[in-house]
């Protein structure tokens, strides 16, 4: 049974349907749905300080809820939203243990053979990583 949904958002068509459809098996099961947004940012540059000072994460998790209100409207009392900073692969793969995931459903963008060596992909990382069944969405 699907209680605890996450979903790895980053505003691609892709991360949008699979919110849409992660609410979709949450009302069916009577479960939940948490959309997590990762901010990643390069390790240790004065940006990063920058950013993290300059972008609190309270607004920022107010803007994404307001995106969900207007994703998914009749969904949105199922919607829990957390804006994150660090590695997506790694901050997804946090909040299963934190949140007790039991179901993950992410996004996959279509990249090139260069981009993806070069930023590698974060639904094949989640894939390869997680302990939980993952829904991948193209």
């Amino acid at each position: 049974m699907l209680k605890h949904l996450l979903v790895g958002y980053d505003g691609s068509a892709t991360s949008q349907r699979a919110v849409r459809l992660a609410v979709d098996l949450a009302r069916a099961c009577g479960g939940r749905v948490r959309v997590v947004s990762v901010v990643q940012m390069t390790e240790g540059s004065a940006d990063t300080c920058a950013l993290m000072m300059a972008d609190p994460g309270p607004r920022r998790c107010t803007q994404l809820l307001e995106e969900m209100k207007q994703l998914v409207p009749e969904g949105q009392s199922l919607i829990d939203a957390e804006v994150v900073h660090g590695c997506p692969g790694d901050a997804l793969l946090d909040q299963v243990r934190s949140h007790g995931i039991d179901h993950i459903v992410i996004g996959h963008t279509e990249r090139g053979a260069l981009a993806r060596w070069l930023l590698g992909s974060v639904s094949s990382e989640v894939l390869q990583r997680a302990h939980v069944p993952v829904t991948v969405v193209r």
